[in-house]
């Protein structure tokens, strides 16, 4: 008997069929055989009365292996149950459908029919051998012993560990708790963000869980820069930051990183789940009898840190300031100490006590390290995080200077971790501190090390970010105030919410299907991306919408959202906050409840967003407005990298022309490159 296969529930969301049952429905017709036929599954029968499936299984079958055309062909299709009829159903094209373009896109007949046995022994894989076609034709045909099953492994050594099944196991554990995880083909368009496409170019959607914050993936001087940058210095870093991948323009990120945070100096990652793993690990790996403190809810990079480090490790409630402390009184003073810990937490929009958690880690003999993931780029007069916002008007003051704020809440953590694949809308992450440190770091983490470089277009592009967002502060008004708008709709309609000050916005579903469910229908019914969030990224039982606003979103996309997520509520019979409350003992009713006692105002206030003063920008509106690009920003930013990128001879086009738009005889190859010997010094 087949279990449901992957593909199915991939495609689920685009069937009308599937899409309307129930994922406990599927997997009981999937594992129970039809009664005519005991080696078919009751869905791939029911799949033989779709009027695109039909012929897709019968073109399929006949390519592949002859016989299932019996399956399909003098049947008469069992009575369907009530609401089973697919009359009503709009039949798909196989453009449109990827199940129906996957049975109808198969090789010739001819490449269909390869001994598999020589493909084996050519070390190729057997696409037909796997297919859950080709396994019941087999049955049918009476030569399942001939393809191999995936449960029986018949090819493996019954003295050696089974892999495969090992792995198939792992996968059913998944589907089993209903984690298992099912990526959305989507794909940004620079020129309409928010707006993506699907698996079709035609099909067009609203992403609403984007980590792009500000929409600077497709801000045009970053691209622009990035454009200079590859015609400049080409695609690749060339190796590690030891050998070729240490150039002007990585140095010049790290100098702008470290006057951003006002440290001393910074080092830059392949990313912040590398930054933040290879730092925590290295430094409670060196620092004798290291003890290193962390928050509850840390992200799994700092987690795993931790655990390479194999220093001791104390886990103190969420933001629990009491916790802490009776777990710092614990040990000498003298004990080296690391207080770990996030600034925004990504899941549930909660915001450190940074000040505070400082203040005690200092007490107590501690260094602490802040991340800065979700906050680099939204918080603060120049977009440097919570800890810069903590203190706006005096860091405003201070304006580009690379000075600190002494005393301030920036000031005072030891280290700060950051990304630039978020806000800044590119790819990395990076430690900000103190010079000893990032050298320190910059010796020992293999992290660090034994990775090649990021390429150079990809570091002039973040910089370009940076240095915008620290001159253009209104990205993240506008963003902000879009949260506000969106926050309140969604309270004045009963939805759950997790309560907090930033710009997160969580939606409560508190079911792991049935927040994959309500996404489904998000993106099938109503053209909007958000992806549902389970475990083991939140509890069980805490599973939700996350859902993003940014400064593109108009508003009648935000209205559109807002209805769209009531109407699935309604359909789905989703609970609403007030019933959540209702059942006191709930474990979403005791997280509504506990956020709701630590609610705190928002982050921003109306001051910093210029509502007092009438500077705050405009939301914008469908055919009435666009997005504001800051020209003195974008003056400045284009300028950071000027003396590396505008140099006599580079093109400045963007990009270089295609090899057939370059001027030379029909038929010549075109000679884009000329390398030379560099001449010996006089």
């Amino acid at each position: 008997m087949d279990k449901l296969p992957a593909s199915i529930a991939k495609f689920r969301p685009m069937c009308p069929y599937l899409s309307a049952r129930k994922m406990k429905t599927l997997r009981t017709m999937s594992t129970t055989p039809s009664t005519k036929f005991p080696s078919v599954s009751r869905l791939m029968v029911k799949a033989t009365e779709c009027p695109t499936m039909r012929p897709a299984l019968l073109l399929r079958s006949h390519e592949q292996v002859a016989g299932y055309a019996s399956l399909t062909e003098g049947v008469t299709p069992p009575p369907m149950e009530k609401g089973d009829s697919y009359s009503n159903v709009k039949t798909p094209s196989p453009g449109v459908c990827p199940v129906a373009h996957a049975a109808t896109t198969a090789p010739d007949a001819k490449a269909a029919h390869v001994n598999p046995a020589s493909q084996l022994a050519e070390g190729k894989s057997n696409p037909a051998s796997t297919s859950p076609v080709a396994r019941l034709t087999a049955d049918m045909d009476g030569t399942t012993s001939a393809i191999p099953q995936p449960h029986h492994h018949a090819n493996i050594d019954p003295t050696h560990f089974d892999y495969a099944a090992f792995y198939e196991g792992e996968l059913e554990k998944k589907h089993k708790d209903k984690s298992y995880r099912y990526f959305n083909n989507i794909n940004r368009i620079a020129n309409k963000f928010p707006v993506a496409h699907t698996a079709s170019p035609a099909d067009e959607v609203d992403v609403w869980c984007s980590n792009d914050y500000l929409g600077m993936g497709r801000n045009p001087v970053v691209l622009d820069t990035m454009h200079r940058t590859l015609n400049r210095y080409g695609a690749g870093a060339g190796g590690t930051r030891n050998i070729a991948g240490n150039g002007a323009i990585h140095l010049s990120l790290e100098k702008e990183l470290a006057n951003l945070h006002r440290k001393e100096a910074a080092l830059v990652f392949s990313s912040c789940y590398v930054a933040n793993d290879a730092t925590l690990s290295t430094l409670g790996a060196k620092l004798p009898e290291c003890v290193i403190f962390s928050d509850s809810l840390n992200h799994a990079s700092m987690i795993n840190g931790i655990r390479h480090s194999r220093a001791r490790k104390e886990i103190f409630k969420h933001n629990d300031l009491a916790d802490l402390e009776a777990k710092l009184q614990k040990y000498p003073k003298e004990t080296p100490k690391i207080v770990a810990f996030e600034s925004v937490y990504s899941m549930c929009g909660s915001v450190s006590p940074i000040h505070e958690i400082c203040d005690l880690a200092k007490k107590y003999g501690a260094i602490t390290f802040n991340d800065e993931v979700h906050a680099v780029g939204m918080y603060g007069p120049r977009g440097a995080g919570v800890a810069e916002h903590l203190d706006f008007e005096a860091h405003g003051v201070l304006g580009q200077s690379g000075e600190p704020v002494k005393g301030g809440a920036m000031d005072k953590c030891d280290i700060i971790t950051g990304t630039l694949g978020k806000a800044f809308g590119v790819v990395g992450g990076y430690i900000a501190g103190s010079a000893h440190l990032v050298d320190m770091i910059r010796s020992y983490a293999p992290g660090f090390i034994f990775t090649t470089s990021l390429p150079p277009h990809t570091v002039a592009g973040a910089q370009a970010s940076i240095a915008y967002q620290k001159e253009h502060v209104n990205d993240r008004r506008l963003q902000q105030l879009n949260v506000r708008t969106l926050k309140a709709r969604y309270e004045a309609m009963d939805i759950p919410m997790v309560p907090n000050p930033s710009h997160i916005v969580p939606v409560l579903v508190g079911d792991a299907a049935l927040a994959k469910e309500a996404s489904d229908m998000l993106l099938r019914d109503h053209r909007i991306y958000v992806q549902s969030i389970n475990y083991p990224t939140v509890p069980v039982g805490e599973e939700r919408l996350r859902i993003t606003p940014t400064p593109g979103h108009t508003f009648e996309q935000m209205e559109r959202l807002v209805s769209s997520t009531d109407h699935v509520f309604n359909k789905l019979g989703i609970k609403r906050k007030s019933e959540w409350l209702a059942l006191a003992e709930s474990t979403v009713a005791k997280l509504l409840l506990k956020r709701e006692s630590e609610r705190a105002e928002p982050l921003w206030t109306d001051r910093q967003l210029g509502l007092k003063d009438g500077t705050a920008p405009k939301q914008l509106v469908d055919g009435k407005s666009r997005s504001v690009l800051g020209v003195e920003a974008s003056q400045h930013a284009r300028m950071r990298l000027a003396h590396l990128l505008d140099v006599e001879g580079v093109m400045h086009e963007g990009v270089y022309p295609p090899v057939h738009a370059i001027p030379g005889a029909p038929g010549r190859r075109a000679k884009l490159f000329g390398p030379r010997a560099v001449p010996a010094s006089a």
